[in-house]
């Protein structure tokens, strides 16, 4: 995404490049800010504040200190900013496929209300995973990579291990044999969710969203499960109509995709909101990434 945004911004720069950059409008606008939101908004602010001012004033990255400037500045109107997109920058294969995972893992945890339980940890988290995708980009510069990425993880998994509980269910009158729950996984499989992610306008899986079926399919056959639901979704872009119909195709791609994985196929429920349920709230024909997707959720 720097080379494509430094591209866009290349006129801009040079005809500037008299003035230093802290005198563009954004930079100025997200050192001066005074946030407002809710706590993860402000708190989100502060980290986007901080790492461009690092960006720019410690390597010199005009593009990406103004890039982030301006999600710094929709956060600090109280705006719900989302993790970078993997498909908005240039990553090698490998590497996009670990990032798809690791934001599909941090929107399932926001989704579960970290946000609102743990605001300063999940705007660290977001702002760590953005550091990682930026970097890593760059690819030239390990360190820094592994810095951002060990950050991010340390504290996704400390967002995940907080996830509330389900209450326990009520003993049956007779039980002969304890329910068999691996001790080590962080949440009950009522609360486990796994999310597939599309790209725009498309039913089709991409490397991201096997690596998701790969883990949520040997998840569902090690669990003594009653249903799986496959839910899918659009964002807001095209028309109701026309949306219905590409969120059932994405709930049936799913689908197929566990059957084809030797999950049992009388397990699986198919059924597809549209754009009723956003993820991310958006107007009327916005592209959001996160809202283009099909849930999975085990009973």
């Amino acid at each position: 995404m720097k080379m494509l945004r430094s591209l866009v911004l290349l006129a801009g720069v040079l005809a500037i490049s008299a003035c230093s950059f802290d005198k563009m409008d954004e930079v100025k606008a997200i050192n001066n800010a005074n946030a407002v939101g809710n706590a993860f908004t402000q708190k989100l602010t502060e980290e986007y504040k901080n790492y461009v001012n690092s960006e720019l004033q410690t390597y010199g990255d005009h593009a990406d200190a103004l890039h982030f400037s301006r999600k710094g500045l929709s956060a600090a109107r109280g705006d719900m900013v989302m993790p970078e997109p993997v498909s908005d920058w240039n990553i090698k294969p490998g590497h996009a496929e670990e990032l798809i995972v690791a934001r599909s893992r941090l929107v399932n945890v926001m989704a579960l209300g970290s946000r609102e339980t743990q605001p300063e940890l999940s705007a660290f988290a977001q702002a760590r995973f953005d550091c990682w995708i930026e970097e890593q980009e760059e690819n030239f510069q390990p360190d820094h990579i592994s810095a951002c990425k060990s950050q991010f993880m340390d504290a996704l998994a400390q967002l995940e291990a907080a996830m509330p509980a389900a209450p326990a269910p009520m003993p049956e009158p007779v039980v002969e044999e304890p329910f068999d729950v691996d001790p080590s996984e962080p949440m009950l499989v009522e609360n486990a969710k796994y999310i597939v992610f599309f790209d725009f306008d498309q039913s089709t899986l991409n490397s991201g969203a096997n690596s998701i079926l790969d883990a949520a399919a040997a998840e569902a056959k090690n669990r003594q499960l009653v249903s799986i639901d496959l839910v899918g979704h659009t964002d807001t872009s095209g028309s109701r109509a026309y949306n219905q119909k590409l969120s059932m195709k994405r709930a049936n791609v799913v689908r197929d995709a566990m059957v084809q994985r030797g999950v049992d196929a009388g397990l699986l429920s198919v059924n597809h909101r549209g754009e009723e349920e956003l993820l991310v709230d958006t107007a009327d024909d916005v592209r959001e990434p996160a809202n283009r997707r099909t849930e999975i959720t085990f009973q």
